[in-house]
């Protein structure tokens, strides 16, 4: 059987709670977790060394909050007062953690399913989606990591264009990954708005109802978004459900058809909008 997850974000136990729920065994099952296994929960150090210990019956996508780990821990970003990296950061083998986490995927198909962590733009296609994707893995995973941290940061460019290139290129792919929530018909990104679908300033919408998007007949699943809780459509699964605010870890089976929503209540780690 295979499931998606949404954002760990730190909660080692709430995950072991929700794997024990789905009655899951790596000798038989998958799982696939949508980014954000890291920071703002108790345990990020934990989470990483189960999902390490799953071997293959894991992928695991990286995040936004993922990303802002290795950032810290090559000095390009300081930590913020909500951040709960200590253990991963302080660990003797840390670098033996930041490699394997900077070896994850930023997308992949699952299932018949595009898996992503925030989204994607209405120009891409699932093609396009992938491909994009793996030029920017490609740079975490190589000897480029540290000079590519330098330039990942901003909210510039803001419209994908086919000519972007170098850093403006890299930067908006990975915006659009792990960032994304609200853009405008022709793809012009919003990053000020972090509320439910429901806040969307004027001129914008939630990426996925942009008319006319290219993955619209693609099966989408993504976290991220918490504010937005559980959407569960025929070709569209968003399962941040806000575990580490004090809401449920979700898992969706979603093979051979099915689809099976299983979730854990969770204690509040940190207060939402921290």
């Amino acid at each position: 059987m295979r499931y998606l997850v949404g954002d760990l974000q730190g909660c080692c136990d709430a995950f072991d709670r929700l794997l024990a729920e789905i009655g899951f065994s790596p000798s038989r099952d998958h799982v696939l977790v949508l980014g954000d296994l890291v920071n703002r929960g108790p345990d990020s150090l934990g989470v990483l060394r189960r999902l390490r210990g799953l071997g293959g019956a894991a992928t695991c996508l990286l995040g936004n909050h993922d990303l802002h780990l290795l950032a810290v821990a090559h000095g390009v970003r300081r930590p913020s007062r909500h951040d709960t990296l200590g253990q991963i950061l302080d660990a003797s083998d840390r670098d033996a953690w930041l490699d394997w986490l900077r070896a994850r995927p930023l997308a992949c198909l699952d299932s018949g399913w595009l898996c992503v962590h925030a989204g994607v733009v209405p120009a891409w296609t699932t093609a396009d989606t992938l491909a994009l994707a793996a030029e920017v893995q490609a740079l975490l995973a190589g000897p480029e990591l540290p000079a590519f941290l330098r330039v990942m940061y901003g909210n510039e460019p803001r419209r994908w264009r086919e000519d972007l290139q170098g850093a403006e290129r890299w930067r908006f792919v990975v915006n659009v990954l792990t960032r994304i929530r609200f853009c405008g018909a022709d793809g012009t990104l919003e990053f000020d708005t972090k509320d439910g679908a429901a806040a969307a300033p004027p001129g914008f919408m939630p990426w996925y109802e942009v008319p006319a998007r290219a993955t619209a007949d693609q099966p989408v699943a993504f976290g991220h978004w918490s504010t937005l809780g559980l959407i569960n459509r025929p070709r569209l699964l968003a399962i941040d459900t806000g575990c580490v605010w004090g809401g449920q870890l979700t898992a969706v089976r979603v093979d051979d058809g099915r689809r099976e929503v299983a979730q854990v209540a969770c204690p509040q780690a940190q207060a939402p909008g921290a």
